[in-house]
């Protein structure tokens, strides 16, 4: 099966709230029936097709063919004249919620749940959850959720409850006016402060890896040190963009892995002769890397909200054990 990186903002028609619009990045040509299917797969693909045929579905403006191929970026129209199924199993899967206003959901993400189904993977997620405990999120594409958070990184993600608030929402993270801060425990020492401004696209061999490419997007991380250790660093990533893996690939680029991070360069026996920390590291946790931060306007008032999620247990024991070993 063929890898695909979607990057897209909705921007919907308040006038028709069956309306709605949108950006989507390809990076691999293909035919617009599949990649939409791909993009929305809460709606089946004869559904799409079902509107591509009735000419409800436009690219740049234009009427389209369910074989037409997509080679690069287009803006795509949709006009859902009658509310379609949504392929979407709702379950009842624990979910931490830190705030719930009429307008969106603030979501504490665990490690280890993909944020949204995708083909071969219908279940389980955190897109499924959402849909047991709000089924009017139905109604909103992808249940709501404008943005995500790789299986095995924890942290804070908004979900939104209804178009009016999608279309503002998702405004605003295209324009980059959301702030997104992570925290990660990485390999080696950052002493100061790095802006690295380096593109990023798909791995040539590995499909599944991103990497340093320079026919990639452009991809801007701020990073700076928050406590050194002796071996390791605990650091605070600000995105400017967000790309695929991004953090990740940026730090094992500067030689700085995100511990418990195997696919982009962590070894445990960097820590061979440090049991405590090894010992402390949970293999099943997968990766130190947490979205600790989150800031945008509200959607009613305009006021700016900020919130913080707390670290998972398994991130905050391997902090504390770096902090004892400082002192030891």
């Amino acid at each position: 099966m063929k890898d695909y990186i979607f990057s897209s903002v909705y921007y919907y028609n308040m006038k028709d709230s069956h309306i709605y619009d949108f950006r989507l990045d390809v990076d691999i040509p293909e035919r617009i029936d599949k990649l939409l299917s791909l993009y929305l797969p809460e709606y089946s693909r004869s559904t799409i097709q079902k509107w591509i045929s009735n000419k409800d579905i436009l690219i740049n403006g234009e009427p389209c063919s369910q074989k037409d191929k997509i080679s690069e970026s287009c803006d795509v129209s949709i006009n859902i004249k009658t509310k379609p199924s949504v392929n979407l199993i709702p379950e009842n899967i624990d979910i931490d919620i830190i705030d719930e206003t009429d307008d969106y959901i603030v979501v504490n993400k665990k490690s280890g749940v993909v944020t949204h189904i995708a083909p071969g993977n219908y279940n389980g997620t955190l897109q499924n959850g959402l849909y047991f405990k709000y089924p009017e999120l139905s109604e909103v594409p992808r249940t709501g959720i404008i943005h995500r958070l790789d299986k095995d990184t924890s942290g804070l993600l908004v979900v939104c409850r209804n178009l009016a608030s999608h279309n503002y929402l998702s405004k605003q993270l295209h324009e980059k006016k959301f702030t997104k801060i992570y925290h990660a425990l990485v390999t080696r020492c950052i002493d100061k402060p790095i802006l690295v401004e380096e593109p990023i696209g798909r791995h040539p061999i590995n499909r599944k890896k991103m990497s340093i490419h320079i026919n990639g997007r452009h991809a801007v991380s701020k990073i700076k040190p928050l406590t050194m250790f002796k071996k390791t660093t605990h650091v605070e990533v600000e995105l400017i963009t967000g790309r695929t893996h991004q953090i990740r690939v940026h730090l094992s680029y500067l030689n700085n892995p995100v511990i418990g991070d195997s696919m982009y360069g962590f070894k445990k026996t960097f820590f061979t002769k440090d049991l405590n920390i090894s010992e402390t590291i949970d293999p099943l946790f997968s990766q130190y890397l947490h979205a600790y931060s989150l800031s945008f306007r509200d959607p009613s008032s305009n006021e700016l909200k900020k919130y913080t999620a707390e670290y998972p247990k398994e991130y905050s024991l391997l902090l504390n054990q770096l902090n004892k070993d400082n002192y030891d």
